[in-house]
């Protein structure tokens, strides 16, 4: 918008001027020295011809004059005295104007706050606005209006808007609590509810803006973060950057108060004591006094330190000295050097970060143990032989020369390397370094050593006083411990200084020769020649410049100033004793009053389904009394020891629950043709094709037509809540009707590609136990709502395995998990294949859980590809770019993508595309233009793919859905797809 508004700014006014019927008049000579200003006045002409734009009739004119105005913001020009003429747009139904005044009462409505009061209601209006944009940006505008009076409004709007459908709504509800708050602090409590409301959210979008306004409003209320840690945790790497850096700030206070430090001289992170976390036999010695239990490090800690780890490839720098920041006050100190590649990878920026990261990596992060074996020595010599930025690389050199003195027997690799660099380097002090090593060290390199002598001199008259300095000293040592090669290298080197410019370099030329080169006249000190040039010098006292101030927290202003800032966030202490872990389990809640049937009565009376499809919500609920899901069975039999349900599920054989599901499989095949017929029905074929069908039983309830049942949910029994729906929604939905025009999008059968195979469980790990998992790609027949995943077990070992099942589960919040039917036995070198069914919330966060056996349980994690989480959709062509039609804006993403001429033909296409992703195919009129569509497993939210074929092998993708995360990864997958030869 930026771009296109300049080049607005930079037109002539001649066809403006003509749109609006007027003419330039040359100044006569009547007008004065007034009037040829007022010719000349560039910025008068455009902001009296933008008045008269604003105030036209037509929208065009209109549009084009906030254009520019935005243009004229964005180049920092001042543009208020436009205020009134644009806010008398603010109401205007062109949805392309309303925006761009938005934009400019945003940036305005805190200078001219009486005017904007005026339009306080058009605000209140735009709340309400279908177009999630206008809504968002009336509650931005709205939250800024500096003016207490109308805080009860601001209040209302944020609480409404934290509602919203839309996350992009919700998170800007998030930034106007922290508004309100600075303008009004007594709505503190208030405010802290939404918070609290808005930390349970599940979009990415929300979830940076909220630990935000937490941070600035309530950072003492820990407890509102216990039940949204695993969440934050898992979805921290799908978030925004900047919202990542603020929530990883807050992560490392709060886990600051709830874990003991791992720091303590008895902490054991081996890996034995994983074992120990489940065995409580060994808690006792053999004189049966109880043992010193050692550190054992608590999952929740350890999934913070894992799910940040990755962060640390970010491409901002704010979030990777976040990482870092994070991993010196949390992990244990054997864990933190694995920042250092990432700090001075930092370095290769042109942005000027204001810390000291050589100091900080080699003395504060590596500890003495790193320096004495040298392995950020090595690290870093990895990192200047990549194409890293001098500056960098010159930093380095002199950081490893001070690490070299701790042990230098050990590394003449890295000296011979750094000797190779010299001919690239030349930033004095590091070039330094480097003839310094090679003349300490030159016994370890007595090849080298003379050959750098020959070169270096060359270049004598041309080098920096401090290089010129150390040519000498190298020269000296070479002299006395190979004269051979050197002696007359050093001679002429000494004969070049001797009319050197600068005294420090001529004295230091006449005490060395009479030193190498001794005469009559030396004197009794040139016997202690090597004594004074070959002693051994002691290694340099490594302390980082941030040494005291570990009172505050690293990266932090308060920190690099070395004093309190305002706003700053003590660090706190470790708990000598963790706190309670229970405070971040979350509980699953069960639905109130669930309408449902059970499986047996289901299956009994399939063919009567036709007929009682649709029946009475009171019939349903007096039918429904007493019974219980199949889900709920399975937790009754685990929690209560229902002898029962156990033992009748124990007696089945295996052939009995595979012929169950597929009996199970059909009954929902059939089920899904019923409920699609009955949606379609037009009034006059209902008469004739179904009489069994209530008719009344759908009129009565015309809204719940939408919220029809899935039966695809089978092993837990179908359920059929009434039509529940909140008095907003309901308006809402208000004129919706069934009819024939509206867009006709179905699940299809997806296209069939061979399964690609994943390991859940290496034979090696699971003790004989392998185990691997695909996607088949058809709806789970547990629950439409999951991911259908078949699990491959093999039986690698000599005996028999029993007992496999799926134990314990550690999973996000919103996750869900229907295991699979326990195994009871699996003779060697024989396989099974179990169905299970994973909910994943539409996100590519994994669901780790236990494989357990009849004597052990192995820790296996399903990583979803973004592929996976879709079901193919059937539809027309105009329907499609009906829905993607819908699906502009925040909605889409697009890319350009090379390929070669092979990879562009509509068959290559094709089966790239639906291999990566489940998707269906959308026949097109156009050869070069290709349409894929999908919708989401959880919420069934479209995907629609478009894929342009253009000249040169060059392609445009886009995608359209509500779900951005889910658009993004899937763009970025699909280019590299298309983009492979």
């Amino acid at each position: 918008m930026a771009t296109n508004s300049m080049s607005y700014n930079d037109q002539t006014l001649g066809s403006e001027s003509t749109e609006l019927g007027q003419e330039a008049t040359a100044v006569t000579s009547g007008g004065g020295a007034a009037a040829g200003f007022r010719l000349f006045s560039v910025d008068y002409k455009k902001n009296e011809d933008l008045h008269q734009m604003l105030e036209s009739n037509k929208d065009s004119l209109k549009l084009e004059a906030m254009k520019r105005i935005v243009g004229m913001i964005a180049k920092g020009k001042n543009a208020s005295e436009l205020f009134p003429a644009v806010v008398k747009n603010v109401a205007s139904k062109n949805i392309e104007l309303k925006k761009l005044v938005y934009v400019y009462l945003v940036r305005y409505a805190e200078e001219q706050q009486d005017l904007a009061l005026l339009s306080i209601s058009t605000f209140q209006r735009a709340l309400k606005d279908p177009n999630q944009l206008i809504r968002a940006s009336a509650l931005r505008v709205l939250s800024s209006i500096r003016v207490s009076i109308i805080v009860p409004i601001m209040m209302l709007s944020i609480k409404e808007a934290a509602s919203d459908l839309s996350p992009y709504v919700r998170k800007t509800a998030a930034h106007a609590i922290q508004k309100l708050y600075s303008l009004d602090a007594e709505q503190k409590e208030p405010l802290i509810e939404i918070i609290e409301k808005l930390l349970k959210d599940k979009s990415t979008l929300v979830a940076g803006s909220v630990v935000m306004s937490f941070e600035e409003v309530c950072p003492e209320r820990i407890d509102l973060i216990h039940k949204n840690y695993r969440k934050l945790c898992n979805l921290l790497v799908d978030v925004e950057e900047w919202g990542q850096v603020v929530i990883i700030n807050m992560l490392t206070r709060y886990a600051r108060t709830q874990f003991v430090s791992p720091w303590k001289e008895e902490a054991m992170l081996d890996e034995k004591n994983v074992e120990a976390f489940y065995d409580s036999d060994e808690d006792q010695n053999k004189n049966g006094v109880a043992a010193k239990k050692p550190y054992i490090m608590d999952p929740d800690h350890r999934l913070l330190l894992r799910n940040t780890r990755p962060l640390l490839q970010s491409r901002n720098a704010a979030v990777v000295m976040g990482v870092a920041q994070l991993y010196w006050h949390l992990a244990p100190k054997s864990e933190v050097n694995i920042v250092a590649k990432s700090l001075v990878r930092l370095l290769r920026s042109h942005r000027k970060l204001n810390v000291l990261l050589p100091s900080l990596l080699m003395t504060k992060i590596g500890g003495k143990a790193s320096c004495k074996d040298g392995s950020i020595g090595r690290q870093v010599n990895e990192v200047t032989s990549k194409n890293l930025t001098e500056n960098v690389v010159a930093e380095s050199v002199v950081v490893i020369k001070k690490l070299l003195q701790t042990q230098p027997s050990q590394h003449s690799e890295i000296i011979k390397h750094m000797a190779k660099l010299l001919g690239n380097i030349t930033v004095p002090m590091a070039r330094a370094s480097i003839l310094w090593l090679i003349g300490e060290y030159c016994e370890r390199v007595p090849k080298i050593a003379p050959d750098v002598l020959r070169k270096v001199a060359k270049s004598f008259t041309t080098e920096e006083e401090i290089v010129k300095l150390q040519i000498l000293n190298l020269g000296a040592k070479l002299c006395l411990t190979n004269p051979k090669q050197t002696k007359l290298l050093m001679q002429y080197i000494l004969n070049v200084a001797k009319y050197d410019q600068n005294y420090d370099i001529r004295d230091r030329t006449r005490f060395i020769k009479q030193l190498i080169v001794p005469n009559e006249k030396s004197g009794a000190l040139s016997k202690y020649a090597k004594k004074i040039f070959l002693v051994q010098k002691p290694a340099p006292v490594l302390e980082s410049p941030f040494k005291d101030r570990d009172r505050f927290q690293l990266s932090t202003l308060s920190h690099t100033l070395n004093t309190k800032a305002n706003g700053y966030l003590e660090l706190p202490e470790w708990p000598e004793t963790a706190p309670d872990p229970s405070v971040r389990n979350v509980e699953v809640i069960q639905p109130i009053k669930e309408l449902v049937t059970p499986l047996g009565k289901l299956k009994g009376k399939k063919d009567n389904l036709g007929g009682k499809f649709y029946s009475d919500s009171e019939e349903q609920e007096d039918s429904s009394q007493g019974c219980k899901s199949s889900s709920e069975s399975e937790s009754d039999s685990k929690n209560e020891d229902s002898s029962s349900s156990s033992s009748e599920e124990s007696s089945d054989s295996e052939s009995d629950k595979e012929k169950r599901n597929e009996e199970s499989f059909h009954l929902t095949f059939e089920c899904k043709l019923l409920n699609h017929k009955a949606v379609n029905f037009d009034a006059e074929d209902e008469k004739e094709e179904n009489k069994e069908v209530s008719v009344k039983a759908a009129a009565k309830q015309e809204v719940s037509l939408l919220d029809l049942v899935d039966f695809s949910d089978v092993s837990t029994p179908v359920a059929v809540p009434k039509p529940v729906m909140a008095s907003r929604l309901a308006a809402d939905l208000e004129g919706l009707s069934l009819s024939s025009t509206a867009a006709v999008i179905d699940v299809a059968t997806p296209v069939f590609v061979p399964p690609k195979s994943y390991t859940l469980l290496h034979r090696m790990s699971g003790k004989g136990l392998g185990a691997e998992y695909h996607f088949p790609r058809q709806p789970c027949i547990y629950n439409s709502k999951m991911v259908s995943v078949q699990i491959i077990l093999t039986n690698n070992s000599d005996k028999e395995i029993r007992n496999i099942r799926i134990g314990e589960q550690k999973l996000a919040s919103g996750m869900r998990i229907h295991d699979f039917y326990e195994i009871e036995c699996l003779h060697p070198g024989t396989s099974k294949t179990a169905s299970m069914g994973i909910d994943f919330c539409d996100s590519t966060q994994a669901a780790n859980f236990l494989l357990c056996t009849c004597n052990d349980h192995f820790n296996v994690t399903v990583q979803p590809p973004v592929g996976e989480l879709l079901l193919p959709v059937a539809t027309s062509e105009k329907d499609f770019k009906k829905e993607q039609g819908k699906l502009t804006g925040m909605n889409e993403n697009s890319t350009a993508i090379t390929g070669s001429p092979q990879n562009s033909s509509s068959q290559a296409i094709v089966h790239k595309v639906v291999n990566m992703a489940n998707v269906g195919v959308v026949p097109s009129g156009q050869d070069n233009i290709h349409r894929f569509a999908a919708k989401t497993v959880n919420s069934g939210s479209l995907v629609l793919i478009t894929i342009e074929v253009k000249e040169g092998s060059t392609m445009q993708l886009r995608i359209n859905t509500e779900k951005s995360v889910i658009g993004s990864v899937l763009l970025r997958e699909l280019k590299s797809v298309l983009s492979q030869d």
